[in-house]
């Protein structure tokens, strides 16, 4: 582009032009000015490193701001209400971009927010805020957004109008698949028909890269038009770039060949003779390879004196002393005096920001750096030294080439604007690959998806967020991802045949997202109807969302033992794919194994051997990482090495996390023992301490391990004990001086305030039930604003069961907070009911308390008769049952009571009042047993030969019925019902005219039955039958007619007892028989019902069974067979008819 045509600053309105410190855009930014600013089109531009494109994004977020404007050009804003989203690959390019464009816009009220692993203090109300939100785009952005929906994550999304994409080259990097599913996301939920009317529907995409080949891919993926795609070279470059490619003889190994590079930095004078004394960056594979070059290169500049080339001036020194004072690392220290540093992601982030701002400045000439740095750190550099082109790849364990995308970058970061007007790239490579660098400006890789080998957990993401509710919008999501525009044009990479059409890739697709919803059903993350179409999240699916976890490691979770103890607990968490990248190296063996040893006995855990011994020899990496863990779990490490501390940190930090996921899925799972083994290991490995270990103080700040053995050498172990201590006493053991023990003691308030709990066992109306009720009682306020939570666990023990479970913000609940929890009373011996208040974060304040329940005792025998379970209950007195044609006589031993007898008449058996289905529900109430219930039982207790009882709660409950269930489980207790033997009579033999007479009244008294339910309301008791002392003489009879049949009906009705009175034990119902029939048709037998008590004659040779004792009572008769034509339940449903 010509000069003349350059775009000026003033072509912005008036109040944008103070954004901008230049008068002209460069050519690449006045290329793009219209499409940016005075249009709405998404757009992807490539073009190389430092060519000015940071502009195009601050345009385009101008363009936003724009619609702000009123027509007087003011400026009035509404925050939140138009977002943009700027995704980066690194979190030191969005916290550049942060405060450069908090600088640039913070003056209009424009609200950015910073969404990086270096920024937890935010929430979704910030979120909502935000006009401008910066993040990367693995776990942060992706996990914020994953399980929104019940915490108002997603609410946000609606207001997304921009977002701008840097370094879109990412995509062809493992972590590229977070970049890709969240595009996908933002343009699914575009396309609903919610969104319509929102910002979200037109949403605006602006992607840029240096190292973009297939920018037409890009293109098709982000809906981009013709206009919108623009290409620059090399010419765009505002500065020349001199690229020098060395090659070298190849070592033994890898590692011996990046630690001789390092001799050839300074020893072959390539600082020297290429870095003019300006500021170099020097790009290393690794943290501990930048370390060791800044090293060497120290120790070389140290030999020269005074005429360290690094060093040009006093003043110069005087300030690196000075930088060197206030640096936390003390490595770095003895580096910056000699003007060299290097910096990773390892640094705090004081640190961090000393080391730039020094190289900044170019008081710090040479930077030894990692090439998370190439991803955009805006640091003036005249040299970059690529010292080798291969990098440790952790997923595969060895060392491989890295893309050339990646050595573009690091080669960008050479003479930048507006810093130097000239640029000097070295690349340290072997013989046989140099031929390739010298060629590097030639073109690049091609960027692919990374999405395939994570799209399980990925599609399970959309099920639970419920932007995917079928099997059609699963499909529809996989063809929104960048990962079907490639497999269209390159399918080979993908497993796919070269050649096939587009239906045939389309079916590919689908069958891929049908196997992936397959396997999360399989494992029960999804669930889907019988055709496979419609997807619902269940509640594993949702936590491996929520924890952004690998499938692997959620189902390593799902197997978990039932008694998982805290050891099987970790092995899990080593077992991870999120830390399998972490290798067992050589030169760790010999540590690793003296840790395992553990002669000083340090270690709660060891990797064992076959026959249960400690393993001599550590051989895998789990066994590395389960030992590691186990040593920093004491709280004083063996293991300080470097590299040996960041793996540990690495299993710490995902092991904290994951085991939070297994707590909450053994909550689930109300696996009592999983789940609090699980939250004392995510604790535990939060606060990189054991719960037993001496030096629990370390969890307080200001307190590190100097301090905390200092503090246990006196005796102070505890929280407790600390708030007890004399502050000068504190003070003197430590060494340190007033008021150092007075903050030391201030620390405390860190802690969430003291709870109190209590357990008792109070009465329950529910019979078979226990009534626990559990009381949370504050006894101190904290001061921090802070919250802390803590889970609330009760458990039955024996069981393995967890019966309530409650999260409780610590300083807001009520106090005192009750909960009532019901348990099942044990039917022997006894139970252990547990109660845990267990914080989230702190370790030794945990409230544990506990209860024990005893067997209930109840007062009535119980017996084994006939191998079945009766009950005896009393008779009425004035009802007798009379069979003309058979002589009773009762044939029970009085030597043996508790034998069971082969006479059917002996024994009088309850009514079975259980007339519903015995299949009910299990979580109804029991029935409370009232007071006439335990004097009946008592009662039952004292005759010799009760009938047994059975203690099955849920079979006891009381039941709703109605005329029609009493008279359907009548007729099906009659069929088994069993015929008493004929009793001779002496008066009044009944005529056939009489049966008549009887049948046709009952018939017409007999009220119809209505389908309504209504209650059967009996009345309470029965009266014992009142037994004649002569025994052996003849009963009396009177004539039957309808008149004193009804008569009698009527009087009887107010004895009978209440249906929840008596209850069913016997476990088949077909044992327990109502035997009340009023009617045996059987030739001329007939049941006469006497209204006054009647005195039975005594015959001779005839004994009283001591069996029935006093409470004798004459059993009922049952017909057996009817006559054809004759209903003989009618004279029954006549009875009930009048209650």
């Amino acid at each position: 582009m010509d000069s003349y045509s350059l775009k000026s600053v003033s072509d912005l309105p008036d109040p944008f032009r103070s954004t901008f410190s230049f008068r002209y855009f460069n050519s690449l930014q006045s290329e793009c000015f219209s499409a940016c600013f005075h249009s709405d089109i998404n757009m992807v531009i490539s073009a190389p490193t430092g060519s000015g494109k940071t502009v195009l994004f601050e345009l385009c977020i101008l363009r936003l701001l724009s619609k702000f404007m009123s027509q007087e050009g003011k400026f009035v804003h509404t925050k939140g209400t138009l977002k943009t989203i700027y995704i980066s690959p690194s979190k030191a390019l969005v916290q550049e971009k942060l405060r450069s464009w908090n600088q640039k816009l913070g003056s209009w009220g424009i609200y950015c927010l910073e969404l990086t692993g270096d920024n937890e203090s935010y929430n979704i109300r910030n979120i909502q805020e935000a006009d401008i939100v910066l993040t990367t785009p693995e776990v942060k952005f992706d996990s914020v957004t994953r399980f929104g929906i019940k915490d108002g994550g997603l609410s946000f999304f609606s207001d997304i109008s921009l977002v701008l994409i840097d370094e879109v080259h990412l995509l062809n990097d493992p972590r590229g698949a977070a970049l890709e599913a969240i595009v996908s996301r933002i343009k699914m939920i575009g396309r609903s028909p919610q969104m319509k009317t929102t910002p979200l529907a037109h949403v605006r995409f602006l992607a840029v890269s240096a190292t973009i080949p297939n920018t037409d891919d890009l293109a098709e993926w982000l809906m981009v038009p013709t206009q919108g795609i623009k290409r620059f070279g090399e010419e765009m470059r505002p500065v020349k770039l001199t690229t020098k490619v060395f090659g070298y003889t190849p070592a033994k190994n890898d590692f011996l060949f990046e630690k001789r590079l390092q001799n050839y930095l300074f020893g072959e004078y390539l600082l020297m003779q290429y870095s003019s004394r300006k500021s170099a960056l020097v790009f290393c594979s690794t943290r501990k390879g930048a370390q060791e070059a800044a090293q060497v290169l120290s120790q070389t500049a140290m030999t020269h004196g005074y005429s360290n080339p690094f060093i040009k001036s006093r003043d110069q020194q005087e300030r690196l002393r000075e930088a060197s004072l206030s640096c936390g690392d003390k490595q770095m220290q003895s580096y910056i005096l000699y003007g060299v540093g290097y910096h990773n992601g390892g640094l705090s982030p004081k640190d961090r920001s000393l080391i730039e701002g020094l190289f900044l400045n170019g008081d710090l000439q040479v930077l030894c750096t990692t090439n998370t740095l190439a991803h955009g750190i805006n640091l003036p550099a005249h040299t970059v030294i690529i010292k080798s082109t291969q990098y440790y790849n952790k997923e595969k364990g060895i060392y491989t080439e890295y893309d050339r995308s990646m050595i573009l970058q690091m080669c960008g970061r050479a003479g930048r604007p507006p810093f130097d007007d000239t640029g000097t790239v070295i690349i340290m490579t072997r013989r046989e690959t140099a031929h390739l660098y010298e060629n590097l400006l030639g073109g690049c890789e091609l960027v692919e998806s990374q999405l395939l080998p994570c799209v399980t957990e990925h599609l399970a993401a959309e099920i639970v967020q419920l932007t995917v509710p079928d099997i059609t919008r699963a499909i529809e999501w996989m063809k929104c991802s960048y990962l079907y525009v490639r497999m269209k044009k390159n399918p080979q990479n993908y497993a796919i045949k070269k050649g096939l059409s587009g239906t045939h890739i389309e079916k590919h697709i689908q069958e891929v997202c049908i196997q992936k919803v397959k396997e999360l059903s399989d494992y029960q993350m999804i669930w889907t109807d019988e055709d496979g179409f419609v997807l619902k999240p269940l509640e594993p699916g949702r936590l491996m969302t929520k924890y952004y976890l690998k499938f692997d490691t959620m189902k390593h979770i799902m197997k978990a033992p039932l008694n998982c103890s805290i050891e099987d607990a970790l092995h899990i968490v080593c077992r991870a794919e999120e830390i399998s990248w972490i290798q067992l190296r050589r030169n760790e063996k010999k540590l690793l194994n003296d840790i395992n040893s553990d002669k000083d006995g340090r270690l709660r855990f060891h990797i064992l051997g076959d026959k249960g011994k400690i393993k001599k020899r550590i051989q895998s990496r789990e066994e590395k990482l389960f030992i590691l863990a186990n040593d920093c779990l004491t709280g004083d490490p063996l293991a300080h090495d470097l590299s040996l501390t960041q793996d540990m940190n690495s299993v710490c930090s995902n092991g904290c996390r994951i085991a939070k996921c297994m707590k909450e899925y053994f909550i689930y799972k109300k696996n009592y023992k999983g789940a609090l083994n699980s939250i004392l290991l995510a604790k535990s490995l939060h606060q990189k301490l054991w719960d037993d270990s001496p030096y629990l103080l370390k969890q307080l700040p200001g307190i590190g391990m100097v301090t905390a053995k200092a503090l246990q050498s006196m005796g102070v172990k505890s929280f407790e004990s600390l708030s007890e201590a004399d502050p000068r006493k504190i003070e003197m053991v430590t060494g340190r001086k007033f008021p150092f023990g007075n903050h030391i003691k201030e620390s405390l308030l860190s802690l969430p305030p003291k709870v109190d709990m209590k357990v008792e066992e109070t009465t329950c109306p529910n019979y078979g039930k226990s009534k626990l009720v559990v009381t949370l009682t504050r006894l101190s306020q904290s001061p921090q604003t802070k919250r802390h939570y803590a889970d609330m666990v009760v458990a039955v023990e024996e069981d393995n069961l967890i019966v309530f479970h409650e999260k409780i913000r610590v300083e807001e609940f009520t106090s005192p907070y009750s909960a009532t929890i019901l348990v099942t009373s044990p039917l022997q011996g006894k139970l252990t009911v547990k109660a845990d208040l267990i914080f989230e974060e702190f370790i030794g304040i945990d409230v544990h308390q506990k209860a024990i329940l005893m067997k209930n005792i109840i007062n009535y025998d119980i017996r084994h008769i006939n191998a079945t379970k009766k009950i005896s209950l009393p008779q009425p007195t004035d009802v007798c049952i009379i069979d003309p044609e058979c002589d009773y006589t009762p044939n029970v031993s009085a030597d043996r009571p508790d034998k069971p007898s082969n006479s059917k008449h002996e024994e009088a058996f309850m009514p079975s009042f259980k007339l519903l289905d015995e299949d009910s529900d299990e979580g109804e109430p029991a029935v409370e047993n009232n007071n006439d219930d335990d004097d009946y039982y008592a009662a039952a207790a004292d005759d010799d030969n009760a009938a047994a009882v059975a203690a099955d709660d849920d079979d006891d409950d009381c039941k709703i019925v109605t005329e029609r269930t009493v008279f359907d489980h009548i007729r099906e207790k009659a069929k088994s019902l069993p015929s008493l033997a004929a009793i001779p009579t002496t008066e009044y033999p009944p005529s056939e005219e009489t049966l008549s007479l009887i049948r046709k009244r009952t018939r017409d008294r007999q009220p119809a039955l209505n389908d309504t339910e209504e209650f059967l309301d009996l009345t309470e008791g029965f009266n014992p039958c009142e037994e004649s002392s002569e025994p052996d003489k003849h009963i009396r009879s009177k004539i039957p007619t309808g008149e004193n049949i009804f008569e009698h009906i009527r009087k009887k009705a107010k004895s009978f007892p209440r249906i929840d009175e008596i209850r069913s034990i016997s476990s088949k119902p077909s044992n327990t028989n109502f035997d009340f029939d009023l009617f045996a048709d059987a030739k001329s037998n007939l049941i006469i019902l006497d209204p006054e008590p009647v005195k039975p004659q005594r015959k001779e040779k005839s004994q009283k069974s001591p069996s029935l004792g006093n409470r004798q009572c004459c059993s009922l008769a049952t017909a057996a067979e009817t006559r054809e034509g004759t209903d003989p339940f009618r004279g029954f449903k006549s009875v009930f008819s009048f209650l």
